[in-house]
């Protein structure tokens, strides 16, 4: 297809929504967050590929300098977004495994020891900066640890007959923050200005651990508070809730879609649910809403172990190729297989670099990342699902703009499949190399064969 206006692109993007939107109407009394428009995200986000770091695993060291001393690596790499997870002092009360979860913060404007001083992360994060690469930091508002210097004010907590609770039962090694109380909000507000701070550490923005359990009128605060220190900063919500995308942060995870990605591949469900939960968000999400496209983690198995190495590059394949940002996380680039989330969470267990028996996967994250940062048409949110021989295995769709069209084919079974795209000027699409993938029978298209989990995407340029 070619089109000489972005406008009749986008029609056509959401046209398979529209279709369905009046077969699943939301209820009456619902709020339509698709009729709203989201805030606008920086424009570095929106090119971005985020490269999720645990402090205590990146390196054998496990310190700042650890990760400073790959940046040229991660650079290389094509990632443009560090996230380093909680870097401040870990409690000790109720901790939970040897080291405890970074997640259960005793001093918000600390540092943990164990990862070097303050000096070092000023170093990390100006090294970063001269290389063109943000940085942000993993932010834990909901909760702290129950030995955190914070409990000298015990109505900061939520509290049940008149003693501190943890924010669900289960997490028995952190107390709830009570956002009812306007200090606790005052004090949250400051401290989040502190790290963002020029005159500080400079960080460029925070990913919010479970912000949907945090007020959302509490993140619209912050945000304005915090816009006043750094204009252009960047708040990633871990969360999958509408309304946070419309003024407080510029992406969430598209945890929706990541739930989709596990029915397809460890429990048979077909392909075409990733379609469905596409369309869903489409539904459900103000408009131009960004996502945190994931396939790995670091709360669950890593992908490689869900869903094999294929599997899971099919997977990452997918995520870089659709709307949205995509996310690396913690060695994912070389295929390690390191246990990760709970229990793996309170303990030392470093990345594993040289995993045996692995496609070149870095190789194969530099081409997709560069393909990204190349055209404009995998960034913007324009994608057309396209009719295929096999939709119960076979995921196609286009992504597009004025002057490029590309056809992405993914096989989420682990038999080869020989079929057909529909699509309009198919003769016109030539294969793309891909470092480390299988090269296309030339002149093949719109037909194709692809191996177990193989994918490939094909490009036309537009001609006016």
């Amino acid at each position: 297809m070619s089109f000489s206006r972005t406008n009749s692109l986008r029609n056509l993007a959401s046209a398979s929504v529209v279709a369905l939107s009046t077969l699943l109407l939301p209820p009456a009394t619902a709020v339509d967050f698709s009729e709203q428009n989201s805030r606008t995200a920086p424009a570095w986000l929106r090119d971005g590929v985020v490269y999720e770091i645990f402090p205590r695993a990146f390196s054998p060291q496990g310190d700042f300098n650890g990760i400073t001393a790959k940046l040229d690596e991660l650079k290389e790499l094509g990632v443009n977004v560090l996230w380093l997870m909680p870097i401040q002092p870990i409690g000790e009360k109720l901790r939970k495994g040897t080291l405890g979860s970074p997640y259960a913060i005793k001093d918000y404007y600390g540092i943990n020891p164990e990862f070097g001083t303050a000096e070092d992360l000023k170093r990390l994060v100006a090294q970063a900066h001269q290389r063109q690469m943000k940085v942000i930091l993993d932010m834990v508002a909901n909760h702290t640890a129950w030995d955190s210097v914070m409990m000298q004010w015990p109505e900061f907590y939520k509290q049940k007959d008149g003693k501190i609770v943890p924010p669900v039962p289960e997490w028995t090694d952190v107390a709830g923050l009570n956002y009812e109380n306007p200090k606790l909000r005052e004090y949250m507000i400051q401290m989040l200005k502190h790290w963002i701070d020029p005159k500080t550490f400079n960080l460029d923005g925070f990913r919010c651990d479970v912000a949907s359990m945090v007020p959302t009128d509490f993140w619209e605060q912050a945000r304005v508070e915090l816009e006043k220190v750094k204009p252009d900063i960047m708040m990633l919500a871990e969360a999958s809730k509408p309304e946070l995308l419309l003024k407080a942060f510029d992406l969430d995870y598209s945890w929706p879609l990541h739930g989709t990605l596990n029915q397809v591949l460890l429990h048979g469900a077909p392909a075409t649910e990733l379609r469905r939960s596409w369309e869903d968000s489409r539904k459900q999400f103000p408009r131009g809403a960004l996502h945190l496209r994931i396939s790995d983690n670091h709360d669950e198995a890593r992908a490689v172990a869900r869903f094999g190495i294929r599997g899971a590059l099919a997977a990452s394949a997918l995520m870089f190729c659709l709307d949205g940002v995509p996310l690396l996380y913690n060695g994912m680039e070389v295929g390690d297989a390191t246990e990760s989330g709970d229990p793996a969470l309170f303990e030392k267990l470093p990345i594993f670099w040289r995993p045996k028996e692995r496609p070149p996967l870095r190789e194969i994250y530099r081409n997709l990342a560069s393909l990204r940062r190349t055209y404009a048409a995998f960034r913007n949110d324009l994608v057309i699902w396209l009719r295929n021989s096999d939709e119960a295995n076979l995921v196609t769709f286009l992504r597009l703009d004025e002057k490029d069209e590309f056809v992405v084919a993914v096989n989420f079974s682990n038999r080869p499949i020989v079929g057909w795209v529909e699509v309009m000027h198919d003769q016109e699409f030539k294969p793309l190399k891909v470092a480390g993938m299988p090269d296309a029978v030339p002149g093949a298209f719109p037909l194709f064969r692809l191996n177990g989990f193989e994918w490939r995407i094909y490009h036309r340029q537009v001609t006016k």
